[in-house]
Order: structure tokens, then sequence, then C-alpha cells
């Protein structure tokens, strides 16, 4: 048993603990509990994966809850994304439930602290609360409102929420310790005033709403959760939220524990919603689901598959410590899932014109090729091949040294699925750039013929396109958004300033035929490119692909210089 034990991560070890000294496994619950004032981010799929995780492992339900508190940052729009991403990661919740369910009972609750003496209503401004709290190392000073009677910290909440009073011109705040050590202790608040801002759900209904810390462990309690798992910034919010606890708690109801988890960073990008949302507002990225954000539908948008992230989360595990995870981390984890699901398809970049002079004009062949060697069921299609072809420009040289497998003058190579051809001579401008390559093929060599110029070895083996065949695409070739590791990580310096200006470059390719039927979200890998997708921008008329993931890190000779 004691083997067991140890092979849990400490969330699970508590949980362990607590099932055998306090709770039956039927009075575990767990939620989710995201903020509907953004979309969600890598960091919150680790969360999900998480909680929802804990739910799979102890069959236990996972609420959904939106702690909805702010009406001047959150919208509908949010929470349907945040649905939208936590069903397409595979998870389902047990209940669907709102903060601002709890309006009411939460302004009752605090009408009691108020009754208790444990709660008053302060008439001072923002700056002048903020500079009587002191600092770690000196006590906080009282607000002159500190001792109001209940009966006039009553009258004033009472006209806060009828929308009598101007935004600001009072809080409600607790009343604990002006000399606690925790900083946080020190007579939070619990209500501000929001006059003339509709809430997306509630609407004018409220005048005053509550603030996180007094919210978030009384919506737990209301929901009976058994335990609430945060991250590690609200260590210190712990105590908190156990003496807001403490005033309401009926000891035949359970009450809910906090713990800390420590926050996964992403390299070459930033997971603060304020900081994402002024990409998006600043235009640095075209949007929440910008393939290049490191949101959930930003991810989903460049091909990322829900089972490599929820893998992804998995395997970077649950820690007490805070660290930075290199994005090659994640990479892997998709390059390792769509090489088992993606076909290999024909695309060509950078395209240039190659001629098989002793081909027959006007004739075409359909030529079989695999869909994809990692899966056996995947079969085969057709491909067609024509004296006009286009491949790489960076796969021919006119002249090259013994290493270079790729084509040049008087050497051969194979035509992936189709034949071996010989560099004979190239067709250049006045400029001297070349316009065509020339070449001949053996027409026996044909791939899967049987013959025995078809098993010939040859060293190199190039992707290519029919020409007449060929559909136009536009494609995205994405790249980290940021040009260092950790953007935040100089206080001095805005993270805006490592903004990768080369994190997307369009460009103008060619791609076998197949490819017209694929539909949004479909992915493929360009042979010898990368993995790409169909990006929800693909109308009838036009083609776009997102890379997703070159086939190698590009970046790893860069770390390693």
């Amino acid at each position: 048993m004691e083997k067991e034990t140890t092979s849990l991560n400490f969330l699970e070890q508590i949980i362990e603990k607590d099932l055998k000294e306090k709770y039956t496994k039927d009075q575990l619950r767990f939620r989710f509990p995201p903020e509907p004032n953004g979309y969600l981010h890598i960091g919150h799929a680790s969360s999900i994966c998480l909680n929802f995780g804990l739910g799979q492992k102890y069959n236990a339900p996972v609420n959904m809850r939106f702690d909805d508190t702010n009406p001047l940052s959150e919208k509908q729009e949010y929470v349907d994304a945040i649905k939208r991403d936590v069903e397409w990661l595979g998870y389902e919740w047990a209940e669907e439930v709102y903060a601002s369910d709890y309006f009411q009972q939460l302004y009752d609750w605090a009408v009691v602290l108020i009754k208790k003496g444990l709660a008053y209503v302060d008439s001072q401004s923002a700056e002048e609360i903020a500079e009587q709290k002191g600092t770690p190392t000196t006590p906080g000073v009282a607000s002159p409102y500190r001792d109001r009677s209940v009966e006039e910290n009553m009258e004033l909440f009472e006209a806060m929420r009828d929308g009598k009073y101007k935004d600001g011109e009072h809080v409600l705040r607790a009343k604990i310790d002006m000399a606690s050590p925790n900083m946080l202790m020190r007579d939070p608040i619990m209500y501000r005033i929001v006059n003339d801002t509709p809430h997306y759900r509630t609407g004018n209904d409220w005048n005053i709403y509550p603030m996180y810390d007094w919210t978030h462990g009384e919506s737990d309690y209301i929901e009976q959760i058994s335990h609430s798992f945060c991250t590690l910034e609200f260590l210190p919010h712990r105590e908190l939220y156990d003496w807001f606890l403490d005033q309401i708690y009926d000891d035949k109801k359970i009450r809910p524990i906090q713990r800390e988890f420590a926050r996964r960073n992403l390299s070459h990008t930033v997971v603060s919603k304020r900081k994402l949302l002024r990409l998006v507002n600043e235009g640095v990225v075209k949007g929440w689901d910008d393939p290049r954000m490191p949101t959930v539908s930003g991810l989903r948008r460049r091909g990322y598959t829900p089972e490599s992230i929820v893998n992804f989360a998995n395997s970077i595990g649950v820690g007490k410590r805070e660290n930075l995870i290199d994005v090659s981390h994640l990479e892997f984890f998709i390059r390792d899932d769509l090489n088992k699901k993606a076909n290999r398809v024909m695309a060509v970049l950078d395209p240039v014109k190659l001629v098989i002079t002793n081909y027959p004009e006007g004739q075409e062949e359909w030529l079989e090729t695999e869909n994809n060697p990692e899966d056996e069921t995947a079969g085969t299609r057709k491909i067609p091949f024509s004296r006009e072809i286009y491949i790489e420009r960076s796969d021919f040289k006119e002249e090259a040294n013994r290493k270079f497998f790729r084509l040049t003058l008087g050497k051969e190579v194979r035509l992936k699925s189709a034949y071996i051809i010989k560099g004979e001579s190239v067709v250049k401008d006045d400029e001297g750039n070349i316009l065509e390559i020339h070449c001949t093929y053996d027409p026996d060599s044909r791939s899967g013929s049987g013959t025995e110029a078809s098993k010939r070895k040859v060293k190199g083996t190039l992707h290519w396109v029919s020409v007449p065949h060929a559909l136009e695409a536009e494609v995205r070739l994405y790249d980290r958004l940021f040009s260092v590791p950790d953007p935040e990580s100089d206080k001095d310096v805005d993270f805006m300033e490592y903004v990768n200006p080369n994190s997307l470059e369009v460009i103008t390719g060619y791609v076998e035929p197949s490819l017209k039927d694929l539909k949004v979200e479909d992915k493929v890998q360009f042979q010898r490119i990368g993995y790409f997708v169909v990006d929800k921008d693909t109308t009838a008329d036009k083609l776009v692909f997102n890379r997703t993931v070159p086939l190698r890190d590009s970046w790893a000779k860069i770390k390693e210089s």
C-alpha cells in the first residue's frame, strides 16, 4: 500500500488522506472555476486536465463554475469559448454554475458579517485605503470608518445596493486585523460599487459586486466542493479563504479545502489574460484564436489535437514549484500524435518548374501512393503525374558537393512514388535566375512496378506536384510569438518589445488535387516539410493551410549554438 501512495502526486495524496480521515468517496466533488474575461490558454488546459482528471480517477462530479463577478470585463462570448474549449478537450462537467447565481446569498452573508461587527462600509478613496494598508514589514492603519455602528453600516450598504452612490464612493470591507503579517488579512474589500454597467447575466439587477476572495470560497461552499485546487499565487489567499468560511460555516456540511499547485509557464509566450488581451487589442495577433496565441482556441486552429494537449498536460505533472516549460516539449506531443494520424501528401511551397523532356507531351498517369505508413488502415490513393511538375527550389543545385543528395545536373534522384529522374540542363532568365529544370526519366523505374529498374537505389527522394493538376494554396507559416524564452523575465522591459516580427510568413504554394476534398481542421503532413491544418478561412475558391509544426524542432540547433 505504501508503494501505491508514493506513486501519487501530492494532491492525490491529500485526497487519499482525506478519504481515510474525513470524507467518503461520494462526498468528493471538484470544480474548474474560470473567470469569463478572456479565452482559455495552455495554463488553463493544465488545470482542466487536473480537475477533470481527478473527477475521472475518483468517479466524482466536476462542476464548471464561471466566477463572473466583474461586469466591466466579462462577456458571454468568453463563456461560450470556454465551454467549447473544455468540450473539445474531451471533458464533461456535472453542473454548469455561475458565481452570479449566488449574488443574493453572498449579499445575505455580507449582511450577517455586518451584524456580527465583522464588516464595515469604508468611505475612503482606493488610494487612501491602499496607503493605509501598510507594507509587509509595517502594520496598517485602521480606517477612520472602521468603528461605524452596525446600523450605519447597514444603511450605507443597502444604499450602495440600491445605486444611491457613485462608483468608488464606498466599499464594504471585512474587519479582520490591520496588523496581520498577511497583507490580504488587513481588512480586505468585499464589495465595490459598479453602476451603469450591465452584467452579462444579471443585467442591471445589482449596483454592487462581490470581490473574488469573498466569492470564491463561499461559492465552493455553496456547491459543496470538497477540494479547491488553485495555482500557487493563491497560497497567501488561503488564510482569508478560511476566515470567510469560518463566518458562515455549518459543521453539518462539507467544508472546502484549498490547496495550491505550481503553474507551468510555457516558453516563448505569455499566459496572462491581460497581456493576451493587449496582443489582441493592439493588433499584434488577429484575435484570441490566432494560431500564434497560447489559447486553446489558437492551438486548435493551429492544428493541435485535444489528445496532444492532454498528453502534454499529463506529462508535466503537478508540482509545488513554478518552472518554465520549453515550447518544444509541447511540440513533441503534437508531432507524436499527428505522426500516427496525419496522411502524407504532396505540397511544394517554393516551386520551380521541372520539365521531363523524354516524357510524352499531353500524357498523364495516376500513380498509387501510401497515405500513412504509421497507420495500416490508412490505405492508398492515386496522384497525377505529367511531363511538367513542381519541385522545391532548394531541392536543386546546378553543382553540388557529394553530401547534397537531392537533384543536380548529371545525377539521379527518385520522385516520391514515381520515377527516377536525371538532371540535364536549366533555363534561366536574363538575371541568371532558374526558370526551368530539364530532366530525363527512366520509364522502367516507376515505384512499385516490379521491374528491376524500379528497385534501383538512388540516394535522394523528392516530393513534387504535377503542374497541370496542382491546386494553388495560401500557406501560413507560423513561428514562436516571442523571440526570447521568457518575455516577462525583465520587469523593466515591456514584454511587447520581444514580439517576434517573423512569427508569421504568408506564401503561395501548390498542393496535389486530392486536398480539395479536405475540410476545416483536417490535418496532413506535407512530406518532408511539416504538419499542416486546413484553416477556417478556406473557401470553395481558396485553400488556406496553417503550419502546425515542422517535422523537427528547427529551434534546437539555435538553442545549442
